[in-house]
């Protein structure tokens, strides 16, 4: 049974452990947040035995062995490796890193401790649904293009709008569309399609200084991928991967519910379907099969392929932020 700590008390964390419970394979054994009321609330709601509200402590502690972090982006680096160098495995809530600095240096702390596994939550490419797609993908004859959107209006923007600067908008703590929203849609872009040659953001920028929301174009030797994704709006536009005459159609680029083929005649199939299912689950059950059975051989190869995913859509968020001149604080700009 793996023993895991959280890192915030949220609702993705409440969500993850709600997964995580229902796999059968983790037991929640400790809760960290900055105010320990907020910690033994947390705790007493899902029956969680230790409790700590100083990181130092949390992380001298035994009494677990993988820390699921979902604290604000910008802090993601330095708990990230204060786990690693106390032997911590980690699962980081995307985007995992702010830039390529850091990723880089979280690699080379991986390994000098060779026995900890890193993973980024990216919940979406770990889904039945997403390998459905992928296997349809394999099918085309050609692939002319692909459009994913994934916009959700948070409420948090009521604060903005109300004069605020809650965390998801604010550049002190890596806000924005693009960090928050736009990473699945980056997720699934290059890990049907691969690495972008260019990229462009356009984005719509609101008072805080970050990305309400905006658009982002993934240039590829035979055709280009665009990504739509939004905080500040809702939308009900489906996700597209195009062949010629024939398509894959998503129901959003994020939570990937279901998903549909339609032939050249236009006759429309059902690949999946998970509408109701707890999104992490899958991602939770992956995980988990590699901290269990790191040495598998099958288990080896996907862990260095969701490494790899990983540095590469840091890199494309990275460079999306340059084009778009979008710093947060403390980058040099």
């Amino acid at each position: 049974m793996i023993k895991l700590a959280t890192i915030g008390t949220n609702w993705i964390t409440q969500q993850f452990v709600d997964a995580v419970k229902e796999t059968g394979k983790y037991d929640v054994a400790a809760v960290y947040s900055r105010h320990l009321e907020t910690a033994k609330q947390f705790a007493a709601k899902n029956d969680v035995p230790h409790t700590f509200d100083d990181l130092t402590q949390l992380f001298s502690s035994d009494t677990f062995d993988t820390v699921y972090i979902a604290s604000p982006n910008s802090i993601h680096f330095e708990q990230a490796k204060t786990a690693i160098e106390h032997d911590k495995n980690l699962i980081v809530e995307k985007p995992a890193f702010m830039n390529q600095k850091q990723m880089a240096e979280i690699q080379r702390l991986l390994t000098q401790h060779p026995d900890v596994l890193y993973f980024e939550a990216a919940r979406n490419i770990h889904t039945p649904n997403f390998h459905a797609i992928e296997k349809q993908l394999g099918k085309l004859k050609t692939v002319s293009g692909a459009e994913f959107t994934y916009s959700k209006y948070s409420s948090r923007y009521d604060k903005v709008l109300a004069g605020e600067i809650p965390n998801v908008f604010s550049p002190k703590f890596g806000g924005g569309a693009l960090q928050d929203l736009g990473v699945y849609t980056v997720y699934d872009a290059v890990t049907l399609f691969g690495m972008p040659e260019e990229v462009a953001y356009y984005p719509q920028l609101i008072r805080t200084g970050v990305d309400g929301k905006g658009t982002a174009v993934l240039s590829y030797p035979e055709y280009t991928i665009v990504l739509n994704f939004s905080k500040i709006s809702n939308s009900h536009m489906t996700s597209e991967i195009y062949g010629l005459k024939d398509f894959i159609e998503l129901d959003d680029a994020g939570e990937i519910q279901h998903v549909d083929y339609v032939d050249s005649q236009g006759k429309r199939q059902t690949l999946g379907n998970d509408e109701g299912r707890n999104p992490m689950i899958p991602e939770a059950l992956d995980f988990a099969r590699v901290i269990n059975d790191p040495n598998d051989k099958q288990n080896k190869k996907d862990y260095v392929y969701w490494q790899q995913l990983s540095v590469y859509v840091n890199k494309v968020l990275f460079n999306l932020r340059q084009d778009a001149h979008i710093y947060f604080v403390g980058e040099k700009a």
